[in-house]
């Protein structure tokens, strides 16, 4: 008993262990730029063991600029698209993290009722209705997550997916939102969020699909650099689809409804 009471102490010590260190490098980013975030590391470590014996080139861009020089345009379509309460709550959004989570419930309930058709109108051809039922793209789960909580995960913690991880991310958002301005979490956010395969931050974004300055984005630009942020890989590669045309008409409707700390 006395072993397995020195193991769980240590357990603890490391637990606190690590909050100190979060609450160090938080405290840090007051003064100190973040040049880089752990998803912009795994994401390099990825990129180059991919590249490795093969003829792609390896295409990385990132440019930190100052607040001054990001376009209030951007900044409102991101809040506009992302997190239109950013300015008001304090890191967490509960309205929204229950609206995404009624969402997912009626999507989810709706591709089991897909599935029970299927499984009906084919009961007597069993392979048939297995296949077509493998075949029903799985609900989209949509996040809620605010900017602040965006920030937390790729700054300092891992891709995996666990309520240890979700935790986690939860002290770390309260940790930036005690320690940090909400102009600083978003400089910090605008400089560090993927915009494409190897694509980081505003300005690299601005050069990368506009040939220009993040400071020099118009309305429409910006807005169509907020619809790519859900899925900046798959927009980067569809520039002229349909959707992103619509939801950028959408953003810049939006964007006059909400003010950049």
């Amino acid at each position: 008993m006395k072993s397995l009471g020195r193991w769980v102490l240590w357990v603890l010590l490391a637990g606190v262990a690590l909050q100190i260190f979060f609450v160090l490098r938080v405290a840090l980013m007051v003064v100190v730029d973040p040049h880089s975030t752990a998803f912009m590391r795994s994401e390099a470590w990825r990129m180059a063991g991919a590249s490795v014996g093969s003829n792609t080139a390896w295409r990385w861009s990132h440019e930190w600029v100052d607040y001054d020089q990001i376009s209030p345009h951007l900044k409102r379509a991101v809040m506009a698209s992302e997190d239109a309460g950013f300015a008001n709550h304090g890191g967490v959004d509960w309205t929204a993290i229950e609206s995404a989570w009624k969402k997912n419930e009626r999507r989810q309930e709706q591709a089991a009722q897909r599935a029970e058709q299927i499984e009906r109108r084919l009961a007597k051809k069993p392979a048939a209705a297995e296949a077509a039922v493998k075949a029903i793209k799985p609900a989209k789960i949509i996040g809620g997550s605010t900017i602040t909580q965006q920030l937390a995960k790729n700054l300092l913690l891992s891709g995996e997916r666990n309520l240890l991880r979700k935790g986690q991310e939860l002290l770390l958002t309260l940790t930036l939102e005690a320690l940090l301005s909400k102009q600083r979490i978003l400089e910090i956010y605008l400089n560090s969020v993927e915009w494409g395969e190897g694509v980081f931050g505003a300005e690299a974004a601005a050069q990368r699909y506009f040939k220009k300055p993040a400071a020099k984005l118009s309305p429409q630009e910006a807005a169509r650099l907020a619809v790519m942020l859900p899925s900046p890989k798959f927009f980067e590669t569809r520039q002229n689809s349909a959707y992103l045309a619509r939801r950028t008409s959408t953003i810049v409707a939006r964007m006059g409804d909400v003010r950049a700390p």
